[in-house]
C-alpha cells in the first residue's frame, strides 16, 4: 500500500509542476532599431504615350500618295499623305470666281449711281425747288408793288397762292427723294452684301475641302500604324495612320483607395520591366479625382523621366512610388506587428522572464519588410518575429535563431564544399612523401 500511495504522490506532484509551468514555445526574435523608412506603393502598369493621334481623314477618297512610312518621324504640320482630289480642287476654282464675281458687284453697286427711280426724283426735286425759287419773286416784286398801292390785292393774292403751291411740291419732292435714299439704296446694297458674303462661304467650304484632301501630322512624334497602301480608299471611320509622341512615356495604375491617398503629385518613383536589369526613375504626374465607378480603384499616372528604349508603349511594367519617407525612425520587420479587433496593433515583446508580452503600438509608415512604431516600443526592445501568431499574453518562449538567408547558406556550403577531405588528405601527403 505504501509503494502505491507514493507513486500516486509523485504523479499528482508532476502535473501539478507541469500545469504551473505549461508548455513552452519555440520563436524568433529581433531588436528594435532605428533607421530610414519608406513607403513604397507597388503596382502592376500599362505604358501609355505621352501624346497619340489616331489620323482619320474627313472624307471618302482614294490615297493618292503616301510620304511617310512606318517607323517615320515626324513634326507638327508635316504632310503625310494626299487623297485624290481633283473634282475638289475643281469645286473650290469654281467657287473662288464666284466669289471674285460678288464681291466686284459689291464694288460697283457701292459706287455706281444712282438708279433710274433715284434720277426721276433727283429731277422733280431740283423742278420743285426752281418753281418755288421762281415764285418766291413773283410774290416778292408783288408785294412791294401792294404795299405802294401800284397793284390790285387780287394780283397780290394769286402770286401768295403759287407761292404757297409752289413751297408745297418742293417738300413732296424733297421727302421722296429722302425716302428713296434712306430705304431703296441701304436694301441694294444689303442685297449686294449677302450675294457676296453667300459667295464667300461657298468658296471657303470647297477651299476646306481641299485642304482636307492634304493629311497632315496634328503632333510631333513617330508613325506607329499605317494600315492602308497607296491606292486603296481612305473612309472617314477608318484611321489612316497613327502617330505616337514617344519622347515621354506614362504608366497607368489602378491602385486601391487606402493606397492611393498617401500619394502626391510629384513623388519618386520607379518602372521596372521583366527581363531589363535596371529600372527607370519617375514621378507621380496625376492623381485621379475620382473613384473609377468599375473597380473603385483610383487611376495613377507615373511619368517615365527618361524612357529606354527597351520600353514601348502598350507594355506592362511594376511601378513602385514612394509615399513617405522618415529617417531615423523606430523601425520593427513587418511580421512582428499583429493585430485583432480588440488589441488593435500590438507586438509581443520577448521579456527577460522567458514570456511573451503583449505590447499595443501605433503604427506609422509600412513597407514590404519593416514597420514604423510611433509608439509602445524604444531602440533594443527585443520582438518577436516568427512564431509569436495568435500566441496568448504570458506564454513561455524559447528563442532560436533565425535560419541564415539563402545566399549565406549558400556561400556556407560552398565554403564546406571547397574544404579537403580528411580522407582525401592523407593519401595525397603519402604520395608527396
Amino acid at each position: 500500500m505504501s509503494l502505491v500511495a507514493g507513486a500516486v504522490l509523485l504523479q499528482t506532484a508532476c502535473s501539478k509542476k507541469e500545469a504551473e509551468s505549461g508548455p513552452e514555445v519555440t520563436v524568433q526574435a529581433a531588436k528594435v532599431e532605428k533607421r530610414s523608412i519608406r513607403q513604397v506603393i507597388r503596382t502592376e502598369a500599362v505604358l501609355y504615350p505621352k501624346n497619340q493621334a489616331a489620323i482619320t481623314p474627313k472624307i471618302v477618297a482614294p490615297v493618292k500618295t503616301f510620304y511617310v512610312n512606318r517607323g517615320s518621324r515626324v513634326h507638327e504640320g508635316q504632310l503625310l499623305a494626299v487623297l485624290e482630289n481633283r473634282d475638289l480642287a475643281a469645286a473650290e476654282t469654281d467657287t473662288k470666281g464666284s466669289y471674285h464675281q460678288a464681291e466686284a458687284n459689291y464694288q460697283i453697286e457701292t459706287t455706281s449711281a444712282l438708279p433710274e427711280e433715284w434720277q426721276k426724283a433727283e429731277y422733280d426735286l431740283k423742278a420743285a425747288k426752281e418753281n418755288f425759287d421762281a415764285q418766291q419773286k413773283i410774290y416778292d416784286n408783288r408785294k412791294k408793288l401792294y404795299d405802294e398801292g401800284a397793284l390790285p390785292r387780287k394780283d397780290y393774292d394769286q402770286s401768295l397762292v403759287a407761292l404757297t403751291q409752289a413751297k408745297s411740291q418742293f417738300d413732296i419732292a424733297s421727302m421722296h427723294m429722302t425716302a428713296l435714299q434712306a430705304a431703296g439704296k441701304k436694301q441694294q446694297l444689303k442685297s449686294a452684301e449677302g450675294q457676296l458674303t453667300s459667295a464667300k462661304g461657298k468658296y471657303e467650304g470647297a477651299a476646306a475641302l481641299l485642304a482636307y484632301s492634304e493629311i497632315r501630322s496634328p503632333i510631333d512624334g513617330v508613325v506607329t500604324d499605317r494600315p492602308l497602301f497607296q491606292g486603296e480608299l481612305a473612309t472617314a471611320n477608318q484611321p489612316l495612320m497613327t502617330v505616337m509622341d514617344t519622347s515621354k512615356l506614362i504608366a497607368k495604375a489602378h491602385i486601391v483607395q487606402d493606397e492611393a491617398v498617401e500619394l502626391k503629385v510629384g513623388d519618386a518613383a520607379e518602372l521596372s520591366l521583366e527581363g531589363v536589369d535596371e529600372s527607370l526613375k519617375g514621378r507621380v504626374m496625376l492623381i485621379s479625382p475620382a473613384l473609377d465607378p468599375g473597380s473603385t480603384t483610383i487611376e495613377v499616372w507615373v511619368e517615365a523621366i527618361k524612357p529606354g528604349p527597351a520600353l514601348k508603349p502598350g507594355m506592362n511594367v511594376a511601378i513602385e512610388a514612394v509615399a513617405k519617407s522618415v529617417k531615423d525612425a523606430v523601425v520593427v520587420p513587418a511580421s512582428a506587428v499583429y493585430k485583432n479587433p480588440e488589441a488593435g496593433d500590438y507586438v509581443l515583446l520577448a521579456g527577460s522572464d522567458g514570456k511573451a508580452h503583449l505590447t499595443k503600438v501605433k503604427i506609422g509608415v509600412r513597407s514590404k519588410e519593416l514597420a514604423e512604431i510611433q509608439s509602445g516600443l524604444k531602440e533594443g526592445d527585443p520582438v518577436i518575429t516568427a512564431g509569436g501568431y495568435a500566441l496568448p499574453d504570458g506564454t513561455k518562449i524559447k528563442i532560436e535563431a533565425a535560419p541564415p538567408a539563402e545566399g549565406e547558406a549558400a556561400k556556407d556550403s560552398a565554403g564546406k564544399s571547397a574544404k579537403p577531405d580528411a580522407a582525401t588528405e592523407k593519401p595525397a601527403a603519402k604520395d608527396k612523401e
